[in-house]
């Protein structure tokens, strides 16, 4: 007997909710997103389960273009949970979506069983079905695009901290080592992570070594003023090394004032220079 009523989805799954359960795990079972050796059967069902009961909940308002609505917050959220969980377990974006896709036929199957001698109105009902299940589908890679973008951004974070190492050259002497660009983010990590050195170590001298640093502007410069200036609020003293000839010709050209900035040609030099203020000296051993 072909439905009648207004909300025909809603009724086909208040109607045939186990049935549908059943044949989209048959679809599920015969397609290559039935991953054995990454998911249990059990855990694949109990998520079919769970969105076909928020699907039923949702449509119940007769909303099926806006799944940004209120009405469809629980079903984001759980497919969001999926896709992360999915993730972890090596699925791939297109089989997560598929899991949403997969969906349509016994959907469709089922619409025209129970339309079988209205094809304006069935057409209808499997155009609308079908825009809602792209747009679940398509919200999965979204999500699955912004974990992944996450992921890239913590890797970034780790890699900025690695790349700046504090060192403890000697009791009291630190040296920050930069190789490759500085920007505004590398320069706050580089800043974070020498003033918490020098709170752990009480060291007073601080050697900034840009030898590894290939070109010096007035931003890499301005960076470099900022980093001095927060080791001198600490009460330490800061020592830049590794000006060649034409980082030095650079900084003239600039018009960049280090004045107030000890500098010297290489890291040895500056190292000797710490030392002094120390009040330490290296003396060679005599054969």
């Amino acid at each position: 007997m072909a439905l009648k009523s207004r909300n025909q989805l809603l009724e086909i799954l208040e109607k045939y909710e186990t049935d549908l359960l059943n044949e989209w795990l048959q679809v599920i079972d015969k397609s290559d997103i039935r991953r054995d050796d990454l998911m249990r059967i059990a855990e694949m069902r109990q998520q079919c389960q769970e969105f076909l009961h928020l699907l039923r909940n949702a449509i119940q308002h007769e909303n099926f273009s806006d799944i940004q609505a209120p009405e469809w917050g629980s079903m984001r959220q759980m497919l969001a949970n999926i896709t992360r969980s999915r993730i972890e377990q090596g699925f791939s974006p297109s089989e997560i979506a598929t899991f949403v896709f997969s969906f349509k036929k016994p959907l469709f199957d089922r619409l025209r069983q129970e339309l079988p001698n209205d094809a304006d109105s069935l057409t209808q009902e499997i155009w609308q079905a079908s825009n809602l299940l792209d747009s679940l589908g398509l919200w999965t890679m979204e999500v699955f695009q912004r974990i992944r973008e996450e992921v890239i951004v913590r890797q970034q974070q780790e890699l900025l901290e690695l790349s700046t190492p504090v060192i403890k050259l000697w009791e009291g002497i630190l040296s920050l080592p930069t190789i490759g660009t500085l920007d505004s983010n590398r320069t706050q990590v580089m800043m974070e992570a020498l003033l918490q050195q020098i709170v752990e170590t009480g060291s007073q001298v601080v050697i900034i070594d840009i030898t590894g640093v290939p070109t010096v502007d007035t931003l890499v410069a301005q960076h470099l003023l900022k980093t001095v200036a927060a080791a001198r609020l600490m009460g330490t003293d800061c020592i830049i090394s590794g000006i060649r000839p034409q980082i030095a010709q650079t900084i003239v050209h600039l018009g960049v004032d280090l004045t107030d900035v000890v500098t010297k040609a290489t890291l040895a030099d500056a190292f000797k220079l710490a030392l002094q203020r120390q009040g330490l000296t290296i003396n060679k051993i005599s054969s």
